[in-house]
């Protein structure tokens, strides 16, 4: 199962998808060009169904194998939406929406599920069915949990799913995954202080909120280095302070604080959030100000079955005969974990090349990947649903 022929004779094609996708930026849930082009291009292919609207703005393709004699079904997810950054890498095919990039590559995954979905309409030689997936919304709206909640797993039979994503610094055609859990959950936090504000000029009449801010800063800080084993992985964030006056010789009543937390483990992330609001507390106190703490849950870990991390290595092997199945887990987050959530499953990464890191104005999809991803996802149908 090496990258397969037909995807080198599709690759003008699905190169000039993914550049019109790349000129066409959308953010979130506004995907509706996207959709709309996905879901045409899957109706132009044969597909068995095509439903708009999972999700919101989700687009699902149903292809049926040439036999069905176990009920056997897969999903395949790509993400559609872009970031609001503007561009920087001056390509001809560059945004033509100014603050809007594809800096994540979605635009390369949603053309290499098409040309997946493609190329399984056309010879369908699997015994089963194959469910596509595009899903609007992975940076930051969680359209990934939209499409679970409105029900997606249960209407089309999902069994198993899986997902990809590319990633700059691993050679081009080479994959990279691990079984557990592949990259952390993210949560974020807002805090207030409260205290006194007054004049610069005569601090002791105050209660100095920018000091207790700073206080509670460096005490968040002590949460990865002091409070968590050094063997798990834990990131505490403080990333916006803001103040309730601009002017240089006003001590603020009011300092806001914001943040992520990034954790690899159900019980560490319970445990940070109790002790963000208790450093929180207790800091401001001792200072004679008030903190107050609204955590709120993100994406959770995007966790890898083992069993079906197998699969998923097995196939990119014998696409491009260079998988690390040992990869470093990444404390970047991921809304594909809602659907692994849902059903076993996993994620792989492919590479990208030497390109510029991914949310970097001038990162590019390497066209040249698409042979291999696309062959991918094509193979976990076929490699799990083989042909009777």
């Amino acid at each position: 199962m090496p990258v397969k022929n037909r995807f080198a004779e599709l690759l003008p094609q699905i190169t000039a998808w993914r550049r019109d996708f790349h000129e066409h930026p959308e953010l979130l849930f506004d995907v509706h060009r996207t959709a709309a082009k996905v879901a045409e291009l899957l109706r132009g292919f044969g597909c068995d169904e095509v439903v708009e609207g999972i999700g919101r703005t989700g687009v699902v393709g149903v292809i049926k194998g040439k036999t069905d004699t176990v009920g056997r079904v897969i999903g395949l997810r790509a993400d559609m939406d872009a970031l609001p950054i503007i561009e920087q890498t001056g390509l001809p095919y560059a945004s033509k929406t100014k603050g809007k990039m594809h800096a994540c590559g979605h635009d390369g995954h949603t053309a290499m599920l098409l040309g997946a979905a493609q190329y399984l309409a056309e010879t369908r030689n699997f015994d089963g069915t194959a469910v596509v997936i595009f899903q609007p919304a992975e940076e930051g709206g969680g359209g990934g949990r939209e499409m679970v909640k409105d029900g997606m797993m249960e209407r089309f039979g999902v069994q198993e799913v899986y997902g990809m994503h590319n990633m700059p610094g691993i050679p081009v055609g080479h994959f990279a995954i691990r079984p557990g859990a592949m990259m952390a959950a993210a949560d974020q936090f807002d805090i207030t202080i409260t205290g006194k504000g007054g004049h610069a000029a005569k601090p002791h009449d105050c209660i100095d909120t920018t000091v207790v801010a700073a206080h509670v800063i460096v005490a968040l800080q002590t949460i990865a280095s002091r409070n968590v084993d050094p063997l798990k992985q834990v990131v505490v964030s403080v990333c916006v302070v803001e103040t309730d006056s601009p002017a240089h010789n006003v001590i603020p009543q009011v300092v806001k604080l914001k943040g992520t937390v990034r954790t690899m483990d159900h019980s560490v992330q319970d445990f940070v959030e109790q002790r963000i609001s208790d450093i929180v507390s207790g800091v401001s106190l001792a200072m004679g100000a008030r903190g107050e703490v609204a955590y709120s849950r993100g994406y959770p870990v995007t966790m890898n079955a083992p069993e079906n991390t197998d699969y998923a290595a097995e196939v990119a092997l014998a696409v491009s005969g260079h998988v690390d199945t040992d990869a470093a887990p990444l404390m970047g987050a991921e809304d594909f974990s809602f659907m692994l959530n849902e059903r076993p499953g996993a994620y792989i990464f492919v590479g990208n090349g030497d390109t510029a890191m991914v949310h970097h104005p001038a990162y590019n999809f390497d066209d040249n990947v698409i042979p291999f991803g696309s062959s991918w996802y094509a193979g976990m149908v076929e490699a799990r649903m083989p042909a009777a």
